[in-house]
C-alpha cells in the first residue's frame, strides 16, 4: 500500500513524496481511510508509529474543497483544532501541518504559553484554518476575542492521556462547550487509561477504535537494558560512562525533577560533555533554542524532565537513557518511544538502585515485558603511580573534576581550599590570601615546671611601706568617689 491508495489530493501527496514517505504506517493504514469517512476515532499506537501524520493528512484533505487565496481574514476561519498537552508536542505538530499542506492555500499556526501573545494575535487575526494549541493558551485568546472557535468542524485531542494527567480536563471542558455541536472528533495516544476512555465517551459519538498493537507494547525495534548501581551519586558518572562506552552522539537523559535535569546537565558539562537541560522551570524561548541545538547536534546531550517526552521528534534518535525510572509505569512508554521511531533502531538505557525496584516491578507488569538487569561497576580513575584515589563513587564526596573548579569537592563548596585548611580567602571573590605565617615558639614553654631554689620572701608587716592588711596579701584600699557612697575630702 502507497498513500496514493488513500485517495488523497495531488498536493498532498506531492508534499508526502518529498519529505520521503513511501508505505504507511499501521496505524496509518487504518486512521487515514476511517478520518477521511468523517468518523469519530480512537486511535491508539506505539509512540513514534507517525500517529501525527495519521490525523493530519486526511484533515488537509478534508479542509481542500474550502481551501482559497483570498487575503481576508473572514475567508480563512478556524476549521480545524489540534490540542496538545505540551509546547514542544504543539510546535512539533504545527512544523508537520506545516509540511504536509506546503502546496495547499490552508493556512496553520500554532499557540501555547510561555512567549509573547502578540505574534500569535496578528497570526489568528489574519485568519488560519488548521490551529494548533496547548488548552490554557488557546482559552487566553478566547478570553481576549482574538479567536472564534464556532466554525471548527474537527477536534483533535492529541496525548489525550498526558492531558488529563496534567489537570487539562476543565479546561478540555470549557474548549469544547466553545465549539459547534456537529462536528468530527479524533482521539489519538499511544496509551489509554480507563479515565481517557470515560471521557472519550463524553463527547466521541460512535467512535470507531483503532489499535495496531496492544496496549502498552513496547517497539521490538528498540534494545531496552537496565544498569544496577550501588548509590544515586554513581548514576552522574554512570551517564557519562554509557555515553562514551557506546559511543551515542545524540541521548535524551529523563530525569523526574526540573532540580535534578539541571543539576545532572552542570555535571555533565564539568565531565567534558556538551549537555543542556530542558525543563518547565526554564522560559519557553531558552527551551526552543536548546531543542533547536540539540536537533542541529551542537547539545550532544540533552538532559529533560517529562516534558519533552511528549512531543520530541528527533529523527534516528540513537538512544534516551532514564537517569531516574518514571513515578508513572505509563510515562517509561513515552521517554523510550522517543528513540526507535519509524522503524529504525534505538536504545534505551535505564539506571536503577535497589529502591527503584518496585518502580522496574510496575514497568514490567504493564508492559508485560522483562527487562534484563546487569550490575554496572564503574572503576575510579587510576593516577600516575598507578593508585586509585578515593572519588564520589566509594565514598560519596564529589571528586575533584578538574583543579581549580569552584565547588568540586564539599571544601570548596564551604569556601576552603581541598585539603581543608581553614585558610580564608581575601582580596575578590575566590581569591586566596596569603597564607598566615606561623608565630616563634620560645623553647621554655615546653620545658616543664621547676620549682625555684629560694623562693622570694613573703612580705610582712614590719616591712617599710606594707601596712598589715597588705601584709596578709589583701590590695591597697582605692578612693570611691562621694557620688559612689565615698567619704568627701577631711570627713572622718
Amino acid at each position: 500500500m502507497t498513500f496514493a491508495d488513500f485517495g488523497l489530493a495531488e498536493p498532498i501527496l506531492r508534499a508526502v513524496t518529498e519529505i520521503g514517505y513511501r508505505e504507511p504506517t499501521p496505524i496509518q493504514a487504518k486512521a487515514i481511510p476511517v478520518v477521511m469517512e468523517g468518523r469519530d476515532v480512537m486511535g491508539a499506537a506505539q509512540t513514534g508509529t507517525g500517529k501525527t501524520a495519521g490525523f493530519a493528512l486526511p484533515i488537509i484533505h478534508s479542509l481542500m474543497p474550502l481551501a482559497n487565496a483570498s487575503a481576508s481574514p473572514a475567508r480563512h476561519p478556524v476549521r480545524a483544532l489540534i490540542l496538545a498537552p505540551t509546547r514542544e508536542l504543539a510546535d512539533q505538530i504545527s512544523v508537520n501541518f506545516a509540511a504536509y499542506a506546503k502546496y495547499t492555500p490552508l493556512r496553520s499556526t500554532v499557540v501555547f504559553g510561555g512567549v509573547d501573545m502578540n505574534p500569535q494575535t496578528q497570526a489568528l487575526r489574519r485568519g488560519v484554518e488548521i490551529l494548533i494549541a496547548t488548552p490554557g493558551r488557546l482559552l487566553d485568546h478566547v478570553g481576549q476575542r482574538t479567536l472564534n472557535l464556532s466554525q471548527v468542524q474537527i477536534l483533535v485531542l492529541d496525548e489525550a492521556d498526558r492531558m488529563l494527567d496534567m489537570g487539562f480536563l476543565p479546561d478540555i471542558q470549557r474548549i469544547i462547550n466553545l465549539l459547534a455541536t456537529q462536528r468530527q472528533n479524533l482521539m489519538f495516544s499511544a496509551t489509554f487509561s480507563e479515565e481517557i476512555r470515560r471521557l472519550a465517551k463524553s463527547f466521541l459519538h460512535d467512535p470507531q477504535l483503532i489499535e495496531v498493537a496492544r496496549r502498552y507494547a513496547l517497539a521490538d525495534n528498540v534494545d531496552q537494558r537496565v544498569f544496577r548501581v550501588a548509590t544515586d551519586e554513581m548514576k552522574r558518572a554512570a551517564v557519562g560512562h554509557l555515553v562514551r562506552e557506546r559511543a551515542l552522539d545524540q541521548v535524551i537523559v529523563f530525569t523526574n525533577t526540573k532540580l535534578g535535569a539541571s543539576r545532572l546537565a552542570r555535571q555533565l558539562q564539568r565531565d567534558g560533555l556538551n549537555a543542556d537541560a530542558i525543563h518547565g522551570d526554564k522560559s519557553q524561548q531558552d527551551r526552543l533554542q536548546t531543542l533547536d541545538g540539540f536537533k542541529e547536534g551542537r547539545v550532544k546531550v540533552l538532559v529533560a524532565t517529562d516534558v519533552a517526552a511528549r512531543g520530541l521528534d528527533i529523527v534516528e534518535l540513537p538512544a534516551v537513557i532514564n537517569f531516574d525510572l518514571p513515578h508513572s509505569p505509563e510515562d517509561y512508554v513515552h521517554r523510550i518511544g522517543r528513540t526507535g521511531r519509524a522503524g529504525a533502531s534505538g536504545q534505551a538505557l535505564s539506571l536503577m538502585t535497589e529502591r527503584d525496584a518496585r518502580s522496574l516491578a510496575d514497568i514490567e507488569k504493564l508492559t508485560k515485558n522483562k527487562l534484563p538487569v546487569e550490575d554496572l561497576v564503574l572503576a575510579a580513575p587510576a593516577t600516575a603511580d598507578g593508585a586509585r584515589p578515593r572519588d564520589r563513587q566509594t565514598t560519596g564526596h564529589r571528586p575533584a573534576d578538574r583543579p581549580g573548579d569552584r565547588g568540586a569537592d564539599r571544601g570548596a563548596d564551604r569556601g576552603f581550599d581541598r585539603d581543608d585548611r581553614r585558610e580564608p580567602r581575601s582580596g575578590g571573590r575566590g581569591v586566596r590570601g596569603p597564607r598566615a605565617q606561623k608565630a616563634p615558639v620560645d623553647p621554655l614553654f615546653l620545658e616543664p615546671y621547676q620549682p625555684a631554689d629560694d623562693p622570694p620572701p613573703v612580705p610582712t608587716a614590719d616591712d617599710p611601706g606594707i601596712g598589715p592588711s597588705l601584709a596578709r596579701g589583701q590590695q591597697r584600699p582605692r578612693k570611691v568617689a562621694v557620688l559612689l557612697g565615698g567619704k568627701p575630702p577631711g570627713a572622718a
